[in-house]
Parts: structure tokens; C-alpha cells; sequence
């Protein structure tokens, strides 16, 4: 009879249901903020963070990757399988998603996943195959994106974008005392491309320096997008995971 009267009452369904929600929630998430390797600690031989934030460039690179539903299609996670990690590489960690907001683990391929593609094909192919997809894999079935080289990129925001992300936790620079603890944390040539301030002056470096759309006349969209892929899985030095039983079937 109880259970009767809550189903007929809208509001008090709606708020018992908010709190089971929420106690659920709690029991799920919390005890993840008491355990010591839910972010697995990744660090060089000298002690520095491998996994580091995305620079100016491929910030905004990723930024587009989500503006043009990239997600939608392709998965940055690689699950503790076998028949995955013969395919793709090693599982994925979750310290290589700690500067992601939003994270890109996904839920459907309809192409590959994405999480070890940095460094697998060259810029040249990268572009092409934005461009005309069929041109470089005649099965595929990726929309066409000819505009990416055609666009300047607009940077004109950079600044705030990382100001932004800078209150969710990302550790990017606003003063020297800040920078002096990247230079700590990540190593000097790092720290320079994590500084505020020179968001612009070094996404342009960047973009000149990797000429990603082969051509240093313009910086593109395309540029951005193909320096955001070319990252993707580069950071961790998974030799040093060779003890890892899912190691081997890299």
C-alpha cells in the first residue's frame, strides 16, 4: 500500500528517486577519491609527468575534433582485451585522460579507435585522409572534410580557453610562480608551451614548426586538428610497462 502512494505521487517518486540516485552515485565515486592508483602515477626516469596537457595548438585541434563529431565515430579507449591490445596497443590508462574535459573514451566505432594513432601515419596521410577518406581507405565510410585546410584557424580565444580549463584543475600558467612549478613538474620545454600568457606566440610556433598541412603560409584548421591526432597515445613510454601481462601483445 506504501509502494502504491509513491507511485501516484509524482513529487515524492521524483525526490526518492533523486536520493537513490545519489546515494548510488556516492557509493560508486567517492571511495575513488581515497584510492591511491585510481590515476596511475606515470613518470620519467628523472621524475617528470609524461602525461602533460595539450599545448595551445592541439587544444584547439581537439576542440574541433569535437566540433566535428569525431567522437561520434571513433572511440580514445582501448579496453584490457586481448583481441584489443593486438589491434590497438596497450590498454588505456586512466592518468592519459586526467587533462581531458570532456574525456573522448566513447562507446561506438563505426571507424578504429583513436588512442595510439599519434605518430602511427605522417602528417601528409593524416591531412589526405580528412580530406577524401576513400583516397586513402577505399571501405571507409568518414564523411569528407575539405574545409579543415581551407579554414584559418582562429586563436583569438586561446587564452580564455585555458584560463578555463585552468579552473578545472589543469595545471596551465598564469604566473611565474605557476610556471616554475611546471618547470618542476613537466620539464622546461614543456612549462613554455603551458604559460598563458604566450598561448598565441607558442601555438603559432608550433603550428610553423610541425607545418602539419604542408603549408607555412597559413595557419589552418587543419593544422590544429592533424597536431591533436599526431599526440594522441605518444605520451607514455609503455616500455615501462613491460612487466604488464597485456604489455606482450603490443
Amino acid at each position: 500500500m506504501e509502494h502504491d502512494k509513491i507511485e501516484r505521487n509524482i513529487g515524492l517518486m521524483l525526490v526518492l528517486t533523486m536520493i537513490a540516485i545519489s546515494v548510488g552515485g556516492m557509493v560508486e565515486v567517492l571511495p575513488l577519491f581515497f584510492l591511491k592508483d585510481t590515476v596511475e602515477t606515470v613518470k620519467t626516469a628523472d621524475g617528470k609527468d609524461m602525461v602533460r596537457p595539450y599545448s595551445p595548438l592541439e587544444q584547439i585541434g581537439r576542440d574541433i575534433y569535437i566540433r566535428e563529431g569525431c567522437y561520434l565515430c571513433h572511440s580514445q579507449m582501448i579496453r584490457p582485451f586481448r583481441d584489443e591490445a593486438l589491434r590497438y596497443g596497450h590498454y588505456s590508462l586512466a592518468a592519459e585522460s586526467k587533462y581531458d574535459h570532456p574525456f573522448q573514451w566513447g562507446s561506438k566505432r563505426t571507424g578504429p579507435d583513436l588512442a595510439r594513432v599519434g605518430g602511427k601515419y605522417s602528417n601528409d596521410w593524416q591531412v589526405q585522409h580528412l580530406t577524401a577518406p576513400r583516397s586513402m581507405v577505399p571501405e571507409s565510410v568518414m564523411p569528407n572534410y575539405p574545409w579543415l585546410i581551407r579554414n584559418k584557424l582562429d586563436y583569438s580565444d586561446i587564452q580564455d580557453k585555458m584560463r578555463a580549463l585552468r579552473t578545472t584543475g589543469v595545471p596551465y600558467s598564469n604566473s611565474q610562480g605557476e610556471y616554475k612549478r611546471n618547470v618542476t613538474q613537466f620539464g622546461e620545454d614543456v612549462a613554455k608551451t603551458l604559460h598563458i600568457p604566450d598561448a598565441e606566440k607558442t601555438l603559432v610556433a608550433q603550428a610553423q614548426l610541425g607545418n602539419y598541412d604542408n603549408n607555412k603560409d597559413d595557419i589552418t584548421e587543419m593544422d590544429a586538428l592533424v597536431a591533436y591526432l599526431q599526440v594522441l597515445g605518444t605520451m607514455v613510454d609503455f616500455s615501462k610497462f613491460d612487466d604488464d601481462y597485456f604489455a606482450k601483445f603490443r
